[in-house]
């Protein structure tokens, strides 16, 4: 019943990601399209220039990280982010400072109307490292061979979420402001779950918060 109940949500789902008004087509009425979303192609240099800011809470790249991004590909439905965070001390260890890239794929958006638009789905991946002494991407020779098969300096995530956005009127500097919430787990915790039927879904993932300023 479950699995029934699985297909038939996955099924709904591909059907509405392949819906001429979500893919932003005409239907042959004047009503306009749900996906509105418009990428403005740049040229030159100009490229290089972010077309957002973010800052973010948890997601296991820090407390807090910030950082800039940049969105591309039809309809905008790729990002890519460069976040700066933070781990502040605990239990006497000094904080740390975090680097994080991130990899976005946002497949669609529904428009309520000009100024706000909800993405009721999105995923991605990103690569997180931690900045410190302490950490190591090789085991280091003080530890036997095999000791520590994993990377202490480096995580690799995969994440969904959705994301609500508010566009204010033409001609305004700021083109979106959008929240969003994000679910995320890593390489070392999905290992640990294989063969562990002790560990339970809350001990597997984590959760964020954060915010986009759209700029370009």
């Amino acid at each position: 019943m479950k699995l029934s109940l699985f297909n038939g949500a996955l099924v709904g789902l591909l059907l509405l990601a392949s819906s001429p008004l979500l893919a932003g087509e005409g239907t042959g009425n004047s009503r306009p399209p749900l996906d509105r979303r418009e990428h403005l192609g740049r040229s030159g240099w100009s490229r290089i220039i972010p077309t957002h800011l973010k800052v973010q809470y948890a997601g296991s790249m820090g407390l807090i990280s910030v950082g800039c991004g940049w969105d591309y590909g039809r309809k905008c439905r790729w990002e890519t982010d460069l976040l700066a965070g933070y781990v502040p001390k605990f239990e006497g260890s000094k904080g740390h400072a975090t680097l994080t890239l991130k990899q976005n794929y946002i497949p669609w958006a529904l428009y309520a109307s000009d100024h706000f638009s909800f993405e009721p789905f999105y995923t991605g991946i990103y690569l997180n490292t931690i900045l410190g002494d302490e950490f190591w991407t090789r085991q280091p020779d003080r530890y036997p061979s095999g000791y520590y098969w994993f990377s202490t300096r480096m995580r690799i995530h995969a994440f969904v979420g959705c994301r609500a956005s508010w566009h204010p009127r033409k001609g305004s500097r700021i083109k979106g402001v959008t929240l969003f919430f994000e679910i995320n787990s890593c390489d070392l915790y999905i290992v640990r779950k294989v063969g562990n039927h002790y560990l339970n879904a809350s001990d597997l993932v984590g959760f964020s918060l954060g915010l986009k300023c759209q700029i370009f």
